[in-house]
């Protein structure tokens, strides 16, 4: 086995520091448009003076508010459905056993190379069917699944042994009662870990929201931000950017808060 080199290792770093600027640079601007007045949201001057007004600008344009109460509540309800429906689907998968498993499992697995954007239209006319057009729910629903979770849940549960689930039963567990007392605790490292993944995904999800809602009572955070930056009111980029920090302040606290806590969930999980 080649072993790497020092030009190897001065690439790899060389790449990633490019990589890393390419991703910092538009944050930077945002960060400074942000806390500044309009008059230097595209100079840099070391004298310019800090403002909380775009954030109080922008806050009072838009019903933000509502938006991030709409946000909390769909994040909530997908990561709580998928939790509950993949736990006990992959519990299936993993420990039952009953005919149809392989084939409904590479079902499953041949979900994951199927783009969501493909089903849009026939998610909306499922939607419209059932009456759940512009609501909370509509944006939801057709993610309460997720084959991913189901995989992932379902190897991480394969690898405990069964002599656990023998010993729950001796002691008078039921079969849920096993799931809940054995597998979803030593499992907590991969729910958490595709919690992550839900909770990013779903808080920054547009195009399907976008073509689902229609009212400010059901629209998400992307979509308001959106529409807001679209207006043609003459908003200031200072302001537009002090909504984009708004947006993405919640996820970007929460991994500075718990990074830690999120790399090991990763790795416990076997995520690379």
């Amino acid at each position: 086995m080649m072993q790497d080199t020092a030009l190897d290792r001065i690439l790899m770093r060389s790449g990633g520091a490019l990589l890393a600027l390419l991703w910092f640079v538009p944050l930077a601007y945002a960060i400074w448009a942000a806390f500044h007045p309009a008059a230097f949201e595209a100079r840099f001057d070391l004298t310019a003076p800090l403002t909380l007004g775009n954030f109080s600008a922008a806050w009072q344009q838009a019903p933000f508010a509502r938006y991030f109460l709409n946000t909390f509540l769909l994040v909530a309800m997908i990561l709580a459905a998928q939790l509950v429906l993949c736990t006990l689907a992959a519990f299936a998968f993993a420990r039952l056993s009953f005919p149809g498993k392989s084939i409904l499992f590479a079902l499953i697995l041949l979900q994951l190379l199927v783009m969501p954007d493909i089903l849009l239209v026939e998610n909306y006319k499922t939607m419209r069917a059932l009456g759940l057009v512009d609501s909370i729910l509509a944006i939801g629903l057709p993610y309460f699944a997720s084959g991913f979770a189901i995989f992932l849940l379902r190897q991480t549960f394969m690898t405990i042994p069964k002599e656990l689930d023998e010993a729950a039963r001796i002691e008078g567990c039921s079969l849920l009662g096993v799931l809940w007392r054995v597998y979803v605790p030593l499992g907590k490292p991969a729910m958490l870990a595709f919690g992550l993944v839900s909770v990013s995904h779903h808080w920054n999800n547009f195009l399907w929201p976008l073509i689902i809602t229609n009212s400010v009572e059901t629209r998400p955070l992307t979509v308001g931000l959106s529409i807001f930056a679209t207006t043609d009111s003459g908003t200031s980029w200072a302001v537009i950017n002090a909504a984009t920090l708004m947006t993405a302040a919640p996820l970007l606290l929460g991994f500075l808060l718990f990074q830690r806590q999120f790399v090991q969930s990763f790795m416990r999980a076997g995520i690379k």
